[in-house]
């Protein structure tokens, strides 16, 4: 299963990648137009430009791990279109329908925003 724990983050990158890259070309990338740290154990999503293959980069604490899925049929959700930012932030939920062929990734808010330490204040 990808990313065991619930609380794992996930980046999309949002522009089109040659899926021909590895892990030492996609870690690049990462670092590079992202920013973060690939061996953060955080989850790294990208796609083709046909959108027909996707690949999820991850660091599982003992070593890189790649995954890859090529749909049979129909095509991912155009992660880039609309926006310019170059990532977006998506929940483990939101990375599984991705996968799965879901065209709303990215275009609709599919998960409630993490509650942050204001929203657990108890008021009297």
């Amino acid at each position: 299963m990808i990313g065991a724990h619930g609380r794992v983050p996930v980046f999309a990158y949002r522009r089109p990648v040659d899926l021909r890259k590895g892990f030492e070309g996609l870690s690049a990338l990462v670092q590079q137009a992202l920013g973060k740290d690939p061996l953060s154990g955080a989850l790294y999503l990208f796609t083709n430009r046909r959108r027909t293959t996707a690949k999820v980069l991850q660091f599982d604490g003992t070593g890189l791990t790649l995954y890859i899925k090529r749909l049979a049929r129909g095509r991912f959700a155009a992660l880039w279109e609309g926006d310019d930012a170059t990532t977006l932030s998506l929940t483990r939920p939101e990375l599984e329908l991705f996968l799965q062929g879901s065209q709303l990734v990215g275009k609709v808010a599919l998960a409630p925003a993490a509650l942050s330490e204001k929203d657990l204040v108890v008021r009297a």
